[in-house]
């Protein structure tokens, strides 16, 4: 005879959930894949609190609210009408306005930003501040592009964009190809369309016109704060610590400048023509030279150090390293370079980027005792420090740089006690996942519940 096992209704549920979001966008396999992380992470807390699933939080949670996609044209240096397609998924709102990064890039699609915005809900909710979850781009490459022509983009897209923002409402900031000169031209045009000086309408403006110290620096900056947190708690520290970082961008640069400071060694960075590998310590001014005033690639840095080498394509984590930050882009770290990164010893992995590490390396991660700090978690400094320039920009105050950075390493720090202690919660001590995403969603969760059906 056969014996038939039914799955716990708490499983099936997550399950059902899950088949609906792929039914409902099969194409979307970035989205599926954050939503999927989520789901499979939330069943204890289901097990527990069976009212979560009585009024349909999972399936409030995986329908953005609102989704925004249109039409950006621009004209060229060479008076050709260009056309490019904008996005603004506004994903939930129930702690506060929507909140979350532009990313213009060429790879930029619905699937990838409702991905973004799905991670930033949870993302949001773990700083502690009354901030919703959102995100938006374009599939516009600014690379190669004059300012000009990235003012002109700039312009249009916000012409279409401004009608949906507001400091109470919703509350880009930047993200991969949006610094703060595209923030000071979105908020440039902003200012002309709606003659009101909002400053707290976006955040990552520069210092002299309502921007926070900090914010650059915060995302690569709390990402190593995390790191430091999930070693403390092993009894270690970074001192010493060789570090591999993926990416020369914002993210990668800072982590790299504040690795220094708490005495690690980095020695690899790398962007998507190859990677640069100087066992001396990379010289983070020099890569910010080479990437921010010179706009180049990372292969320059040999022309200058001679005792780095540069290596065309290939993969960084072949570098050994303690400490890995993969602070690139996402699915970047793949279950092959988790294997070279244990044979080489590594203690701990952050990730910098959002959802940068395949769901078999994280596996392999964590079955072989790794600490393994999750984006939503790990990156959360940088959205962390965004609400504090809404602070200040409501407030109309600036704050020194060494009291933002003294806030944003509290913040790091209780994101970190908020994982740990959610994860041994529910029976997982270690599981910075779990931990991560359960504290996250029941936060959200209970706030979706008093406000009834939203």
């Amino acid at each position: 005879m056969t014996i038939q096992h039914t799955p716990p209704a708490n499983l099936r549920l997550t399950a059902e959930v899950y088949e609906a979001v792929q039914a409902r966008d099969p194409a979307q396999s970035e989205f599926h894949q954050a939503a999927r992380e989520v789901l499979e992470s939330l069943e204890p807390v289901l097990a527990r609190h069976p009212g979560y699933a009585g009024h349909h939080i999972l399936e409030r949670l995986c329908e953005p609210e609102r989704q925004l996609l249109f039409r950006v044209p621009w004209v060229d240096d060479a008076g050709k009408v260009r056309v490019n397609r904008g996005f603004r998924v506004e994903f939930n709102s129930a702690l506060g306005p929507y909140k979350g990064g532009l990313r213009f890039h060429p790879s930029v699609n619905l699937g990838i930003v409702k991905f973004l915005g799905f991670e930033q809900i949870f993302k949001n909710a773990l700083t502690g501040l009354p901030i919703g979850g959102g995100k938006g781009g374009a599939d516009f490459d600014p690379k190669g592009r004059s300012d000009g022509e990235i003012m002109r983009f700039c312009q249009s897209f916000m012409t279409e964009l401004h009608r949906h923002l507001g400091e109470h409402t919703d509350v880009p900031a930047g993200d991969i190809g949006v610094g703060t000169r595209e923030i000071g031209y979105l908020f440039g045009q902003y200012k002309r369309i709606t003659n009101r000086y909002e400053s707290g309408v976006l955040t990552g403006k520069g210092l002299g016109w309502g921007g926070s110290h900090v914010r650059t620096e915060a995302t690569g900056y709390g990402t190593v704060y995390f790191v430091s947190e999930m070693l403390a708690e092993r009894g270690q520290d970074l001192d010493g610590r060789r570090i591999v970082i993926s990416g020369s961008g914002n993210v990668a640069m800072y982590a790299a400048q504040k690795a220094h400071q708490l005495g690690a060694r980095v020695v690899a960075m790398s962007d998507s023509g190859g990677y640069v590998v100087d066992e001396a310590g990379i010289d983070v001014e020099l890569v910010k030279e080479i990437k921010e005033v010179r706009r180049g690639r990372i292969k320059e840095y040999t022309q200058t150090v001679s005792r780095a080498r540069y290596v065309e394509g290939g993969s960084v984590w072949d570098v050994p390293c303690s400490v890995a930050l993969p602070c690139a882009t996402q699915n970047e770290l793949d279950e092959s370079a988790a294997r070279s990164l244990l044979a080489a010893g590594v203690v701990a992995v952050a990730e910098g980027a959002n959802m940068p590490t395949t769901p078999q390396a994280v596996r392999l991660f964590q079955d072989a005792g790794v600490a393994f700090g999750p984006g939503k978690a790990a990156n959360a400094g940088g959205v962390a420090t965004s609400a504090l320039e809404m602070r200040q920009n409501a407030g109309r105050d600036s704050w020194t740089f060494e009291d933002t950075d003294r806030r944003l390493a509290a913040i790091m720090a209780g994101i970190h006690t908020t994982c740990r202690a959610t994860a041994e919660e529910y029976g997982v001590p270690g599981n910075y996942v779990v931990g991560a995403n359960i504290a996250g969603f029941v936060r959200v969760a209970d706030t979706m519940l008093d406000l009834g059906v939203i």
